[in-house]
């Protein structure tokens, strides 16, 4: 007996086997696993092959990668293992892409289709992978995968007014761009001096202005960059071109201009959503941004136009939307008229300019409880950056002799980031033409802003402290 003991003692414990655990807890570790792993499960045995076919297992995957709902299971009338596979054999190459993009389209959607009806109504349908090997094989280029799974969901739109990419307003300039469909973006591929291996994304038909994306890293850009061209307009070289950054990807620069306007940080007037950049800049406002006077209360937001900017000359372009509001609780007799501006305008230098004159945009608007007032206004720094700060001067209707100042909060406008040519500048002393708003290079105010206009620019040697 003491020798079975003995026996007993000094055999080898089984050895522990994934397949020897019961079929729930099995199941319940199948369920933590990725779709990767529950593949690589299925190949082991026959018992793992059945358990990592369990249909409940796929539900998570459905939903993760494919944004498959309930719904959607019920129409096809398949397994969500069926689903799965179906779109995976159709969408696989993109399943890192699928769900960010998916989501954003469908967030965008939701959102105009309620506020833009018109612009959701001009979006076209999605492209089939052999139209996007054939651009490929067209333009001599690879397709990020990101770019080509939106085409997979949405090949774009039509060349309409209003553009999907946002709108911009001022004075006599205007600009829309439309989200450009795979054909006509391929036909605008670029391999010239300057732009050379650079796929256009969007197009505006009122400026021609389009957002470029880099298909290599050629020329100072990373491969995969997303810019607007800032032509170098103290070189000779016609290629010399400069770049505002707007995304590192595509699917950065997407899906972060969907949060943009579905988050209402770019407001939808007149059914269009009004904005610059399609990175940083769309009116963005601060919520810091709004100084309250009694029963007016005024906020800012902010936008930096690249379309009447340039590094060379430093020339950076900003407009900004003012909104006063009269609380709807203020009494009728506080009812009163604005007179006046004063703004004070700081550069990145710190030099001071003071600006003082009547009205705002050739307006002397009437506030009553519970009336707001908009407008759009400009101003041009030398410098990448710079703040304004004011008031407003008004009078009360009832009391004509009662004048008080309301204030304009601080706020801040800073130029997205550029880089420069790596093209020979070939730079003389011939003038040439540059967009300029008026005689002073630096910043002004131009709340009676009458659009841009070409004048003659006499270069001079110049650096700008803001480059990469």
């Amino acid at each position: 007996m003491a020798a079975a003991a003995a026996a007993a003692l000094g055999a080898e414990e089984p050895e522990l086997c994934l397949e020897l655990l019961p079929t729930d807890p099995l199941l319940l570790i199948f369920s933590f696993l990725d779709y990767q792993d529950l593949i690589s499960c299925s190949c082991v045995s026959r018992r793992l092959n059945q358990l990592s076919n369990h249909d409940p297992l796929w539900r998570r995957h459905c939903k993760k990668y494919w944004l498959l709902s309930e719904a959607e299971k019920t129409q096809k009338n398949k397994s969500w293992k069926s689903l799965f596979k179906d779109t995976y054999i159709d969408l696989g190459r993109y399943i890192q892409h699928y769900a960010t993009l998916k989501k954003a389209w469908d967030d965008l959607e939701r959102y105009l289709g309620q506020r833009c009806p018109r612009m959701i109504g001009s979006l076209k349908d999605s492209v089939e992978e052999r139209e996007l090997d054939a651009v490929e094989a067209q333009i001599g280029c690879k397709l990020p995968n990101d770019y080509r799974c939106s085409f997979r969901i949405h090949n774009g739109q039509k060349l309409v007014v209003p553009g999907l990419m946002g709108s911009m307003a001022l004075s006599n300039h205007y600009r829309s761009e439309d989200l450009l469909d795979i054909d006509t973006a391929a036909g605008g591929f670029q391999q010239r001096q300057g732009l050379k291996q650079c796929l256009p994304l969007t197009f505006c038909i009122h400026t021609g202005l389009s957002q470029y994306m880099a298909l290599e890293s050629v020329e100072g850009r990373n491969k995969y960059e997303i810019f607007y061209q800032c032509p170098d307009q103290m070189a000779r070289n016609p290629s010399a071109i400069d770049m505002f950054i707007t995304g590192a990807s595509y699917s950065e620069w997407f899906t972060s201009y969907v949060h943009n306007v579905v988050t209402g940080g770019y407001p939808i007037i007149r059914d269009q959503i009004f904005s610059s950049l399609s990175w940083l800049c769309r009116y963005v406002h601060d919520k810091g941004c709004v100084a309250t006077t009694g029963d007016i209360t005024v906020s800012v937001s902010t936008s930096f136009l690249p379309e009447l900017s340039s590094v060379h000359p430093p020339h950076y372009f900003f407009t900004y939307r003012i909104r006063i509001e009269m609380s709807k609780d203020a009494l009728p007799e506080k009812t009163c008229q604005l007179d006046s501006r004063y703004w004070r305008i700081t550069n990145a230098k710190g030099e001071i300019e003071e600006v003082q004159g009547p009205g705002v945009v050739g307006e002397f608007p009437i506030l009553s409880p519970g009336r707001v007032y908009e407008y759009t206004s400009c101003t041009t720094f030398s410098t990448t950056s710079g703040y304004m700060e004011g008031h407003y001067t008004f009078h009360l209707l009832y009391y004509k002799d009662r004048i008080f100042n309301v204030a304009i909060p601080r706020f801040h406008m800073v130029c997205p980031t550029f880089k420069v040519s790596t093209t020979p500048r070939e730079t003389g002393h011939d003038e040439c033409s540059v967009i300029e708003e008026d005689e002073d290079e630096d910043s002004t105010d131009s709340d009676d802003y009458d659009g841009p206009r070409l004048v003659n620019y006499s270069p001079a040697p110049s650096h700008c402290p803001r480059h990469t």
